[in-house]
């Protein structure tokens, strides 16, 4: 068609993509080092460095060791880490999840003392800790949740008197939220931040996480407390029930299969909302990558730029190391 036919259009979408100087000017979606927040898997002992062969590149680290890993990080213009931990004991309540001695607790303290501009969040859920891989108190075959809140609340005071800057609880029990809230205020830790783990669903995304932090279930599944797939009003309840106990980050977790989760949640409450890029996620990407199916910088960067596009506010992802050595950011 002739540009000069009358019909034809004034504006030329075109026109904004012609140089790489032009299409940072217009770009509507940004990805930063401040939006992303790179998990950590703590293990016993000292000197350990155990790389985990479903996810490469991620290692299991003695608390010694974490810390080395996190001042790398930090040079590299990381700011935020999430923390989590194989105990040196289980059984079937995960006491070994509220000691002040636990792992956690002593690399928090580490941390704090020798990095303190890391933001340091704590995953709070019992399935590393106890014997049965389950979330919680197992009464009757499932999990008790009004027990587990009990420990809960116990859990959550050792991270805070450990120093974490915030506390990120993932077990999806019913009012987890609340109680969290009113132990840390009665405690005098009304200041400390909970970010939830609000919409989690019963995904099939897990499988390296659960050999990382050694807690698959021993039994059963987790479809009882974590959520149905094909559900989205129903995170939507949970969420704005994490808003009113007092939630100040809410949470989407998998990422990828639930970027209509992420945009809803954002949409309709307009809060911080942080999304989980899963072990499941990263391992695909990785592997066909390593089959030379995929570009996996590229594909590694469209899918954190999904997130941000659907509306997470930052991305607890395992690229979050590898985006920051190699520059792969969107101004």
């Amino acid at each position: 068609m002739s540009s000069g036919f009358p019909s034809f259009p004034t504006m030329r979408m075109r026109r904004l993509r012609k140089t790489p100087q032009l299409r940072n000017l217009v770009r509507e979606t940004s990805l930063k080092l401040s939006h992303l927040i790179q998990p950590i898997f703590l293990v016993p002992g000292a000197g350990i460095r155990n790389e985990l062969k479903s996810l490469p590149g991620q290692c299991q680290w003695s608390s010694d060791r974490a810390v080395e890993h996190v001042k790398r990080l930090q040079q590299s213009g990381l700011e935020s880490v999430l923390l989590f931990a194989i105990p040196d004991f289980k059984d079937e309540i995960g006491s070994a999840a509220w000691s002040d001695n636990g792992i956690v607790q002593q690399t928090v303290s580490t941390l704090k003392r020798e990095v303190p501009e890391v933001v340091v969040i704590t995953d709070l859920c019992f399935c590393e800790y106890t014997s049965h891989g389950h979330c919680g108190i197992i009464r009757d075959g499932d999990v008790d949740n009004d027990a587990t809140l009990e420990i809960i609340a116990k859990q959550t005071l050792s991270h805070a008197r450990a120093g974490a800057d915030m506390i990120a609880p993932s077990g999806m029990m019913d009012g987890m939220v609340g109680c969290m809230r009113h132990a840390l205020d009665e405690s005098g830790f009304s200041e400390l931040p909970i970010m939830s783990y609000s919409a989690k669903y019963a995904s099939a995304c897990y499988g390296p996480f659960r050999e990382a932090a050694d807690c698959a279930p021993s039994e059963g599944d987790r479809k009882s407390y974590q959520m149905d797939p094909g559900n989205i009003e129903e995170a939507l309840r949970e969420t704005l029930l994490d808003i009113q106990e007092g939630a100040d980050i809410v949470m989407v977790k998998p990422g990828v299969f639930y970027l209509d989760v992420i945009r809803a949640v954002k949409e309709r409450f307009q809060y911080p909302t942080a999304c989980y890029n899963v072990s499941g996620e990263y391992a695909m990407v990785k592997a066909a990558a390593a089959n030379g199916w995929i570009d996996g910088d590229k594909v590694m960067l469209e899918m954190l730029l999904s997130f941000r596009r659907a509306g997470a506010d930052m991305i607890i992802t395992y690229f979050a190391e590898e985006i920051a050595q190699k520059g792969m950011l969107i101004p």
